[in-house]
């Protein structure tokens, strides 16, 4: 059973492990505001908020896409839609404002646009964001799609909610109701503990793992495959903790417990690992970062997930437990072949250990796909190198889309590794790479393509260190997300 509160409105509902928020909405409780529309996370049609109080006692909303968000994540939680917005007639300000600013025409993308707008709302009126920039704007309306009214109308609303009277339900800072713990029997499990978590997958080594759900929600609505049963790892306390750390190789760092999502790793990067933090923009939308977690994206080992390379450039370390303890492995040594990993049986991605790059230490993180934003990567490459006396030092190469897993150009770190960064450095570089990956294709690019991109990336980089050793200000490439 699912305990939560449905704007304001305690409900107590029975469903299937595989139900989705979108289904449970329109189907058993006869929500119809919510649309569906591409039920794979990418139109934001279906974004609803969830409400979700902080280690401090805070309700925080957050959007999420209901098409791709298991309906029993919202055991103990707000869930807010469209229908709950207005306080009887007097409307919420992102409503009078998308009335004000003729935001709709069909009115289908609506629902979901006005409840980014709601969080977006009240992210401002709690003071977690600084004052709306054209940036904060593009990162909050990212995620959703309007195939007719245009978008210069939603961007007026959106700058104009403040002035608009602050009319808002007083149940939005209610408390959820404190749901029973769900038996270790229940075919949607919700582990609160390491320990739990263990167990239970020892006891059911068929159940498939649920986190953020951006990937593994697609086998439900796009390959209609049924869970009958899932073990839920977001509310396990030792996977949502981020630790600042020492390794014993003297590497300084932090764990970052493999349930923390995008959302909650953002500050840390900004501040630590600026590259990482901007390759975020692109990852998905609001919607996708705000469930999405980095555990996740690697435990799928897809050739194609974009955060992977970036720690493979930066020689990042996992921390597993299993039901025959805990262990510490390279991810150099995780990805096997095509969404094979090095997971025993019964094993799970505790934590992920960031560094910290060194300050002689430079990372270049650059992605390739066919939309600037929320779109899956062609290819991706992030490069991590010292420059020590004019000679390349410790360079990391690393690419997606280029294998059946994310994999180091070894090869071509080889002919860079202990030479100055010439042109002739370079090409052999790229001619390396030839030797390192053999790209298939797909309908993201041809096997040629990937490969003249990778290599092109290479030159990029080389263009990228002259600049930096030289007095020009002249840009290696004029792009919104040039970096």
């Amino acid at each position: 059973m699912i305990d939560f509160l449905l704007n304001g409105q305690p409900r107590h509902c029975a469903a299937s492990p595989d139900t989705s928020v979108l289904e449970m909405l329109r189907e058993n409780l006869g929500q119809t505001g919510t649309k569906e529309g591409c039920a794979s996370g990418d139109c934001g049609a279906c974004t609803v908020a969830i409400g979700e109080t902080d280690a401090d006692g805070r309700l925080h909303y957050r959007s999420a896409n209901a098409c791709i968000t298991p309906a029993h994540q919202l055991n103990g939680r707000h869930l807010v839609t469209v229908e709950g917005l207005a306080d009887g007639d007097d409307l919420h300000p992102a409503q009078a404002a998308m009335v004000a600013c003729h935001g709709s025409q069909c009115g289908f993308c609506t629902p979901g646009i006005v409840m980014s707008l709601f969080t977006l709302h009240e992210a401002q009126r709690g003071g977690d964001l600084a004052p709306l920039t054209p940036q904060r704007l593009e990162a909050a309306l990212g995620g959703n799609l309007c195939r007719c009214t245009g978008y210069r109308p939603i961007r007026d609303a959106a700058l104009t909610m403040t002035e608009h009277p602050e009319r808002r339900p007083q149940w939005l800072d209610a408390a959820a109701p404190r749901p029973a713990a769900p038996s270790s029997d229940a075919p949607f499990a919700q582990p609160e503990t390491l320990a739990e978590l263990v167990e239970l997958r020892r006891r059911h080594p068929e159940a498939r793992l649920v986190a953020g759900a951006t990937d593994l929600w697609l086998e439900v609505t796009q390959r209609l495959t049924r869970f009958e049963r899932l073990i839920d790892v977001t509310r396990v306390a030792e996977l949502n903790a981020i630790e600042e750390t020492t390794l014993d190789d003297g590497r300084h760092g932090w764990w970052i417990g493999a349930a923390v999502t995008y959302a909650r790793l953002e500050p840390l990067l900004e501040e630590n690992v600026e590259p990482f933090a901007h390759l975020l923009h692109r990852l998905g939308s609001a919607q996708i970062r705000n469930r999405g977690t980095l555990g996740g994206n690697i435990a799928n080992a897809s050739p194609i997930g974009d955060t992977p390379p970036v720690l493979l450039a930066l020689g990042s370390r996992l921390w597993l437990a299993g039901p025959e303890g805990e262990r510490e492995l390279p991810l150099d040594d995780f990805f096997l072949g095509y969404k094979q990993t090095a997971l025993r049986e019964g094993e799970t991605i505790r934590a992920v250990f960031l560094p910290r790059p060194e300050a002689e230490c430079h990372l270049k993180v650059w992605k390739l796909s066919k939309r600037r934003e929320d779109d899956i990567s062609a290819v991706l490459g992030a490069f991590a190198w010292q420059l020590e006396a004019g000679i390349l030092r410790n360079v990391r190469l690393a690419f997606g889309g280029m294998a059946a897993t994310p994999k180091r150009a070894a090869q071509a770190e080889a002919a860079l590794e202990g030479q100055p960064p010439t042109a002739a450095a370079f090409r052999a570089a790229r001619q390396a790479l030839g030797d390192d990956f053999q790209p298939m294709s797909d309908v993201r690019g041809s096997d040629h393509y990937r490969q003249l991109s990778a290599a092109n990336l290479l030159e990029r980089l080389r263009l990228v260190i002259a600049k930096q050793d030289s007095d020009t200000s002249r840009e290696v490439m004029l792009h919104a997300y040039a970096h």
